[in-house]
C-alpha cells in the first residue's frame, strides 16, 4: 500500500509588503499624508503557505528570493510559522520581490508588485527540485511567477498524480494547455471576467464564468466573491457558499486565506463543500486582521473565532 500524502506544495512568490495607510486614495499628481506605515511579509505563494502551515499542514514552499535582507526577514518568518524552506532558491543579482500597497479608510487597497527575484524562478528550477512533486498531495500554484514556470510546475504535478489549485492572479490570459491541468482554480470577479470576458457582477454571471471555464477543461471552479462568498461550480454540482459576517479591517490577503486553507483541506483529505466551508471561515478571519501573514489564524485561533461567530 502506497504511503497517504497529505503535503500542500507551494511554487510561488515571496514579497516583503510596504503598506501605507491614508484616509482616501491620491489623485494622479496628487500628494496627500498617511496615517502609518508597516513593512509585513507576504507574497501570494507565500502567505498561501503561511497559511496552510499555521492551521497544522505539512507544506514545503518552491521559489526564489534576493541575496538581501527582505530574504532573512522573509524566510525567518516562513521557518517560525512551520513552512519547509528545503526547496528555496538564492538570486545573486536579482533583490527579493516587494509590493507597495495603500489602504484607505474603508479598508480597500491599491497594490503595486516590484517582482525581483520571483521573475527569476524558472522551469529549469522547477525541474531541478522535481522529487518535490512526488511527495505532494496538493500543489498550490498562483501568478506572482513566470507562467512557463506555472505551466512547468502544473505539467510536474499532472505527472506525479497531484491536484493543482491555482489561484490566477495577478489576473492575465492564460494558455489553453493550462486549464487542463488544473483541477480547482480560484478566481475573484475581476479574475473571472479577464479569463471568460464575461463580466461578473452577481451569482447567474459568475456561473456563466465558472461554466465557460469547465468548457476550457478546468475540473471545479470556485468564483470567491467578497462580502458575497463564493460560488463552487463543477460538473456534479452548483452550490453558493456564503462568506463568515465579520468587521473587515483589511482586506488584503482575503484571497490568499482562502487559497491557503482551501489546499490544506484538500490536501488533509476533506470533501471539496468541507475544505470551500474552512476556506471561507479562514479568509473571513483574515480580513479582521491588519498584514497577510500575520493575518492568517492558527488552528486554536481559528476555532475561538469560529465559536464567537456561532
Amino acid at each position: 500500500m502506497s504511503e497517504k500524502r497529505n503535503r500542500v506544495l507551494v511554487v510561488g512568490s515571496a514579497n516583503m509588503d510596504m503598506v501605507v495607510r491614508c484616509d482616501r486614495f491620491p489623485h494622479p499628481g496628487e500628494t496627500i499624508f498617511g496615517s502609518a506605515f508597516a513593512t509585513f511579509p507576504g507574497g501570494k505563494g507565500a502567505n498561501q503557505a503561511v497559511c496552510s502551515a499555521k492551521l497544522g499542514g505539512d507544506v514545503a514552499f518552491m521559489g526564489r528570493m534576493g541575496k538581501d535582507i527582505f530574504c532573512e526577514r522573509l524566510s525567518a518568518n516562513m521557518k517560525r510559522e512551520g513552512v519547509g524552506l528545503e526547496h528555496l532558491l538564492i538570486d545573486p543579482l536579482e533583490p527579493t520581490g516587494t509590493a507597495l500597497i495603500t489602504v484607505d479608510c474603508s479598508v480597500q487597497n491599491e497594490i503595486i508588485v516590484v517582482p525581483g527575484s520571483n521573475m527569476k524562478l524558472r522551469p529549469e528550477d522547477i525541474l531541478s527540485h522535481r522529487a518535490a512533486f512526488a511527495g505532494a498531495a496538493i500543489v498550490l500554484l498562483q501568478l506572482e511567477i513566470p507562467l512557463d514556470t506555472v505551466m512547468q510546475a502544473a505539467a510536474l504535478a499532472r505527472q506525479n498524480s497531484v491536484a493543482v489549485v491555482l489561484n490566477p492572479a495577478p489576473a492575465r490570459a492564460l494558455p489553453e494547455e493550462l486549464f487542463r491541468m488544473v483541477d480547482y482554480i480560484t478566481p475573484n470577479e475581476t479574475e473571472a471576467e479577464l479569463l471568460t470576458g464575461i463580466p461578473v457582477t452577481d451569482q447567474a454571471s459568475a456561473e456563466r464564468a465558472a461554466r465557460a471555464l469547465l468548457r476550457r477543461g478546468v475540473q471545479n471552479v470556485i468564483i470567491t466573491l467578497g462580502s458575497a462568498g463564493c460560488l463552487l461550480v463543477n460538473h456534479r454540482q452548483t452550490e453558493a457558499f456564503p462568506a463568515q459576517p465579520v468587521q473587515a479591517v483589511d482586506t488584503t490577503a482575503a484571497g490568499d486565506a482562502f487559497n491557503g486553507a482551501l489546499a490544506y483541506a484538500l490536501a488533509g483529505g476533506s470533501p471539496l463543500d468541507e475544505a470551500i466551508v474552512l476556506a471561507n471561515t479562514v479568509a473571513g478571519y483574515a480580513v479582521t486582521k491588519h498584514g497577510a501573514q500575520t493575518a492568517m489564524p492558527t488552528k486554536k485561533e481559528l476555532e475561538l473565532f469560529t465559536h464567537k461567530m456561532l
